[in-house]
Parts: structure tokens; C-alpha cells; sequence
């Protein structure tokens, strides 16, 4: 189809259709107003092409990093049917809200928190919604939430490139993401798919983060790449984006994000990664 001739016709619109269309790439989806209390200087989302490798731990670890060094500081936990921030930070109860919207709560550190687990009557509660409703809750805490002033904003991404992933490209003004992988031979495919759909959303790449890189024998301090070596620097090399950091399976951390106590923890694999983010 000539490009000129593709039109956005919810009746008779292809996936082959839109599969260059402005409006799939976000340029003619408008973002939303932000909650009229709130300021905020940067969104940053943080994903990967696949789920499990860490995107938690990475936003909770920049959100700790550019906190302590005196920023102001919220995570959006937009991974709706798998929230686990507020656990990582020992976060209970509801949020409270009144005529001006909800409030996040906040850590021990200072980090403005806002998680669907801060709206259910229990934590372990299942979030059974289908696709647009997760899309729209997503929206609202954009909206809807009274962050006050905030220097970054982390969102923590849903793995994959659905629903979720597409609003907040689409709907929310992200100034770029980091992505998060793994050590497995996969990893480049996991990089791509996010690089990739960052590259069609006109969104910038900070840089890579690799989570599970190796353990340390608690005896003699030797690294065991139980999950191969790094793929990451050659991952990175591809799409010419630079490696933030690489995250080993440490005990300390496990038990800090277990305990509910991750305020107090600072990620030492991850020390200078503001220097990869925009400036406020």
C-alpha cells in the first residue's frame, strides 16, 4: 500500500496496514495531561523483550541511586498484574485520596511510590483484567496520582511489547528507557525486542543493564557464570547503546528486597548510572 494512501479506519485497518503507520508509532496518539498537582522533570521507563530478568530490582536500584545523591524521586509500578515494589519496600496498606487525586506512598528513603498492590484490600489479591482496563490503569496513575514535584520518574514496564508497554509509550512523555537482560544466549533477541520497539516509538535508549551476571562462592569470592557469560557487551555493541551495569546474584540484596527493607540497600553494581540518564 503507498504510504501516502494509509489511513487509521478502525473498520478497515490490517495489521499489515498499520505496520508503518505514524499513528502506530505513537505521533498521532496525544499524551495525557498530567495530574494538575504534580511536576515532573523526567520519565524513564525501564523494560525488557521477556519477563524475569530483574526490571524490578533495576528501577528500584535507579530510583535508590538518584535519591541518595539528593533527587526527587517516584516509581510508577506499571507492571499491573505482577506489582512488586511496595513489598520491596515493606509498603502497606491503602494510598489515600481526596478531591485533588491519590497520593503515592512513600519509602523510607524518600521515593514517591504508586502500585495497583497500594489500591487492592490484600496484596496477594489477583489482578484478573483483560488488556485495556491494565492499559487505563496505567493512564491513571499518570493522571489520577499527586506526585508533587518530581526531578525522575522510573516506570517499571510489564515484560513484552503488549498493551501496557504501548500505552506508556504512547500515552506518557518518556524521555528514554533502559533495558534489562540476562546472561542466556537469548539475550540478544530479549535487547533487540525492546531496542527495537523503542527505535518505532521515536523513544531514546539509555543503556543496558544485565541482571543475573554471576555468583560469588561464599568460600574463596570466585565469579561463577552459572548462566554463561555476558552477552550483554556484544548485545550492547549491536544497537550502539552503552552498559549501565552488571548485577550479580548477591545475597544481600535478596534479602534486603525479602525483608521489605530495599530503602536502606544501594545497589553498588549500579553506582554512577545517573550519569547514562538525562539531566534535570
Amino acid at each position: 500500500m503507498n504510504e501516502e494512501k494509509k489511513q487509521c479506519d478502525s473498520k478497515s485497518c490490517t495489521k499489515e496496514d498499520c505496520a508503518g503507520c505514524s499513528h502506530a508509532k505513537g505521533a498521532g496518539v496525544p499524551k495525557e495531561n498530567l495530574n494538575a498537582h504534580s511536576k515532573i522533570k523526567k520519565v524513564i521507563g525501564v523494560v525488557s523483550g521477556k519477563g524475569g530478568v530483574g526490571k524490578s530490582l533495576v528501577t528500584a536500584s535507579l530510583a535508590n541511586e538518584m535519591a541518595f545523591q539528593g533527587y526527587r524521586v517516584g516509581i510508577m509500578d506499571a507492571d499491573i498484574t505482577g506489582p512488586s515494589i511496595p513489598r520491596m519496600y515493606g509498603l502497606k496498606g491503602s494510598a489515600v485520596a481526596n478531591d485533588k487525586g491519590i497520593y503515592p506512598m512513600e519509602t523510607g528513603n524518600d521515593v514517591k511510590v504508586m502500585s495497583v498492590n497500594l489500591l487492592l484490600p490484600h496484596e496477594d489479591a489477583p489482578v484478573i483484567w483483560r488488556g485495556p482496563i491494565l492499559a487505563n490503569m496505567v493512564k491513571q496513575f499518570w493522571t489520577d496520582v499527586v506526585w508533587g514535584e518530581l526531578d525522575y520518574l522510573f516506570v517499571d514496564m510489564p515484560p513484552g511489547t503488549g498493551d501496557v508497554p504501548l500505552t506508556v509509550f504512547q500515552s506518557l512523555p518518556i524521555d528514554g528507557i533502559v533495558i534489562v537482560s540476562s546472561p542466556q544466549d537469548l539475550v540478544q533477541m530479549i535487547v533487540k525486542k525492546a531496542y527495537n520497539m523503542a527505535k518505532m516509538m521515536n523513544v531514546p535508549v539509555f543503556g543496558l543493564v544485565e541482571n543475573y551476571s554471576y555468583v560469588k562462592c561464599p568460600d574463596c569470592g570466585k565469579e561463577i557464570y552459572i548462566f554463561g557469560e555476558s552477552k550483554v557487551d556484544a548485545a550492547a555493541e549491536e544497537v550502539n547503546v552503552p552498559v549501565i551495569g552488571k548485577m550479580p546474584l548477591d545475597r544481600e540484596i535478596a534479602a534486603a528486597v525479602d525483608a521489605g527493607q530495599f530503602a536502606g540497600l544501594v545497589n553498588t553494581y549500579l553506582s554512577g548510572a545517573g550519569k547514562y540518564l538525562p539531566e534535570v
